[in-house]
């Protein structure tokens, strides 16, 4: 690690340092959107050089992937919280879906790639291997009992990776006019339950 830039208050570790260009990325995301994000900004931001971001990140999009994905552990998080009353693959497959279409836009770091229109890099990342795995552990948080349910890792994995694709859908091409919660509930439950 370099010993000069970082505005005078150099990092601890390696960790650190890539962790604070990640807050100044955030924080640069927010200001100016997602479009208007540039390495430069970001380094400025961060009190360092853009050699030193290109240090730990090598591409906007992969800078901007990484800011979405420390979003995504608090989210995630919150997520598990808010539906600690779920208990079947069923209730839990609808209520994700939901709870991302309703939470998602208001994310620091997911949503305000989402109100940028930048739904090319979530339709990439979000049906990606490491997504899909992200997606399985998001499940996994919640009360269910999987085995019971009938599902292995592999089983979570699939289910993840509908649910994904499923709130992509919803999130890219709302209803006109808009569907209440509960309708988008009922109907989610009627297409995607054991019982239809």
């Amino acid at each position: 690690m370099r010993t000069r830039g970082w505005q005078g208050d150099l990092p601890q570790d390696e960790d650190e340092a890539r962790a604070r260009i990640l807050a100044a990325a955030t924080r640069i995301v927010e200001r100016v959107g997602l479009a208007k994000t540039r390495l430069a900004d970001v380094a400025i931001e961060a009190g360092v050089t853009r050699q030193t971001v290109y240090r730990y990140f090598s591409s906007v999009d992969e800078m901007l992937t990484a800011v979405a994905t420390a979003g995504a552990a608090d989210f995630l998080d919150r997520m598990a919280q808010a539906l600690d009353h779920v208990r079947t693959a069923d209730e839990a497959a609808v209520e994700t879906i939901l709870y991302c279409l309703r939470s998602m836009p208001d994310e620091p770091a997911l949503g305000l790639m989402l109100r940028a229109g930048a739904t090319e890099f979530f339709t990439r990342e979000a049906t990606s291997a490491s997504a899909v795995t992200l997606g399985a552990e998001m499940l996994r948080r919640l009360p269910v009992d999987w085995a019971t349910e009938g599902y292995d890792d592999e089983a979570l994995e699939g289910l993840a990776e509908l649910v994904m694709r499923i709130w992509l859908s919803f999130q890219q091409y709302p209803n006109h006019p808009p569907r209440s919660d509960e309708e988008l509930r009922t109907y989610l439950r009627t297409w995607l339950g054991h019982n239809h």
